[in-house]
């Protein structure tokens, strides 16, 4: 079944699958339970993907309920749940990756299938029904065990969208808006696209597990085609607990540690990248702090390393008060940060509909899911891209400021465009 709106008679049931439950029993009624699977090979080229180290991660396949944003806390209430498990994540979900520009008219999935998988390594199962009986034995035998392997292209052709020059004169005229703006105008972000054509089509899950590979301690996360590996948490909740990491300011990495670490520094102390920095997480711990009883900023960021590039980052804490926003709503809350649009917002936004070429769909939205309870994971959908059979369309970013320079923000979009190129590109 699938529908627009929540509907009466739908249930989720969540089972432990094989692993130690930590009270003496495994598997359901003390045995050994289904082994838990590939979450890459579960959510295969059509189902969904989202993964966080030290998080819950969870792979899902079909449709049971497509909802607006703004209806997922009705949609999931109406669901009823018979959950042996009790963790984050269990019963019904939703999840989906939403837009940047109207992020709460997005829409979200309720799947039918979920396989989730604890930092601990536990594993466990929900599937949503119609209220017709437990998940019997052909539930369980279609859970795929093994990746796809469909044949990946060979062949690439790339080509930068805004091309080069018109995207550089962008960042000329945001540069003069911000110098000419007295301060109402502070910081933009521009974003651009490459297209890719290949002569095969481009496996969702391939890439997935590249980027896996490639960049294990960001969130990975692939969703009806739209997939990438973002460092940049925009918000997790578990119960009065929620935390957020912000990121500004963008530094590459050579490879050699020492030299690494002469360009993290030269990041810490560089001032334009501090304030930039400052900006962001300023903007966003000013944002949870109404809904808050104890709220933690660190004075200074500190430097979250990646496979190319460095960023500065801030891990902001908080204690929710009572009846505090849901992960949802504190998302939708904090989006869209300045990292992704400016600031100050509202002008930041304006500029962009004036200027910025192209349509951004769901770069630099919210991804990411949330349980009944409120509780869930949203990453900022950075160093992220669209496939859409033979065509692949990356995005990157860049944050303007007043002493910006086209040609420097150019080259830290294209550091930002290799951590997906080197997913998708292989000749």
């Amino acid at each position: 079944m699938t529908s627009t709106a929540p509907g009466p008679g739908l249930v989720a049931r969540t089972v432990w699958l094989d692993g130690d439950h930590g009270d003496g029993t495994r598997g359901g009624a003390g045995q050994p339970g289904p082994a838990i699977p590939d979450l890459i090979a579960f959510a295969g080229d059509d189902g969904l993907l989202f993964s966080h180290d030290g998080s819950t991660s969870f792979g899902a396949r079909g449709v049971a309920l497509r909802v607006p944003a703004r209806r997922a806390t009705e949609a999931l209430a109406a669901v009823e749940v018979e959950d042996a498990v009790g963790r984050p994540g269990c019963g019904a979900i939703v999840v989906g990756a939403l837009p940047f520009m109207g992020a709460s008219g997005g829409e979200l999935v309720i799947p039918r299938t979920v396989v989730g998988r604890e930092p601990d390594g536990r594993g466990w199962m929900t599937t949503v029904t119609g209220g017709s009986g437990p998940p019997g034995d052909s539930d369980r035998a279609a859970v795929p065990s093994a990746r796809s392997a469909v044949r990946d292209p060979d062949e690439f052709t790339l080509r930068p969208f805004p091309p080069h020059d018109q995207w550089c004169d962008a960042v000329a005229a945001a540069v003069a808006a911000i110098r000419n703006s007295r301060q109402t105008l502070v910081k933009v972000v521009l974003a651009r696209q490459v297209v890719v054509e290949a002569n095969r089509p481009i496996s969702p899950a391939h890439v997935a597990a590249r980027l896996m590979s490639l960049y294990p301690s960001c969130m990975i996360f692939s969703i009806d085609g739209f997939l990438g590996a973002s460092p940049e948490l925009l918000v997790s909740r578990r119960g009065d607990a929620v935390s957020s990491q912000p990121l500004a300011g963008t530094i590459p990495r050579s490879g050699e540690p020492e030299v690494d670490r002469r360009l993290a520094a030269g990041l810490l102390a560089s001032t334009k990248e501090r304030q930039e920095h400052a900006l962001v997480v300023d903007e966003v711990a000013d944002r949870l702090r109404s809904h808050c009883t104890a709220i933690s900023v660190p004075e200074v960021p500190v430097i979250v390393p990646l496979r190319n590039v460095s960023h500065l980052g801030t891990r902001i804490t908080g204690t929710l008060a009572a009846g505090a926003p849901s992960a949802l709503d504190l998302a939708l809350l904090l989006h869209p940060t300045p990292a992704v649009a400016g600031t100050p917002t509202a002008e930041a936004l304006g500029f962009l509909d004036r200027v910025e070429p192209g349509d951004r769909g769901r770069y630099t939205g919210p991804v990411g899911w949330m349980d009944a309870r409120g509780d869930g994971d949203w990453a900022v959908a950075i160093r992220c891209a669209e496939l859409d059979g033979h065509r692949a369309r990356l995005y990157a970013g860049a944050g303007v400021v007043a002493d910006s320079t086209p040609e420097a923000e150019l080259a830290e979009t294209q550091l930002k465009l290799q951590a997906l190129l080197a997913a998708v590109v292989r000749p």
